[in-house]
C-alpha cells in the first residue's frame, strides 16, 4: 500500500528560498571562492539547486555520514561511510545539508572538520526543526524552519523512498 504524502512546502517555494540563499551566500562570500560540502544521500538535491544560484567561484565534495538506517528517529549513533576527497586547509567551507533534526550529526561533522584547519565553516540547510535540536549548533543558512513532521521529498527519503519528490512533503499514516 502507498503512503500518504500531504505537501508541506511546495517546488514553487522551494526554488524561490534556494535564489535567496544562493544570493545570500554569493553576497557573503564576494570576492572569495566557497568550498560547499554535500552531506549525501539526501543533501545532493539541494545541493546541486544551490551551487547553480551561487555566483562566486565554487568547488564541491561529497561526504556521507548516516545515523537513521531505515527508521524514523535517529539511532544517535554516527558513522562517516564516505569522507572527502580534498583538503579544507584555508578553504571557506560551507557544509550543505538537506535537513537538520537532534543536530548530533552534524555537531558531530562540525567537529572533525574543524580539526581539518578550514579558513571558515558554515552550515547551510534546506530544512530545519529547531524544536528537536539536542546539542548546540548554529546553523548560518536556513531554506525553511518547520514543524516536528516526518518530511520527505528534495532529497529527503523514508527508507530510500521519496527522494525525488519536487516538494516538501510529510508520510501520513
Amino acid at each position: 500500500m502507498a503512503d500518504k504524502i500531504r505537501v508541506l512546502v511546495s517546488e514553487e517555494e522551494v526554488d524561490k528560498r534556494i535564489k535567496e540563499v544562493g544570493e545570500q551566500i554569493s553576497k557573503d562570500y564576494e570576492g572569495q571562492e566557497v568550498h560547499v560540502i554535500c552531506v549525501l544521500k539526501g543533501g545532493v538535491f539541494f545541493m546541486c539547486e544551490l551551487a547553480k544560484r551561487i555566483t562566486v567561484p565554487l568547488s564541491m565534495d561529497f561526504m556521507s555520514v548516516s545515523s537513521y538506517g531505515n527508521e524514523k528517529q535517529s539511532s544517535g549513533v554516527v558513522k562517516i561511510v564516505k569522507d572527502l576527497d580534498e583538503a579544507l586547509e584555508g578553504k571557506n567551507v560551507i557544509i550543505v545539508e538537506d535537513i537538520i533534526d537532534s543536530g548530533r550529526t552534524l555537531s558531530y561533522l562540525v567537529e572533525i572538520l574543524k580539526k581539518r584547519n578550514p579558513k571558515s565553516l558554515k552550515i547551510c540547510t534546506l530544512l530545519d526543526k529547531p524544536e528537536r535540536r539536542v546539542t548546540d549548533v548554529k546553523v548560518d543558512y536556513v531554506g525553511f524552519n518547520i514543524p516536528d513532521e516526518f518530511v520527505v521529498g528534495y532529497g529527503l527519503d523514508y527508507a530510500q523512498k521519496y527522494r525525488n519528490l519536487p516538494f516538501i512533503g510529510v508520510v501520513e499514516e
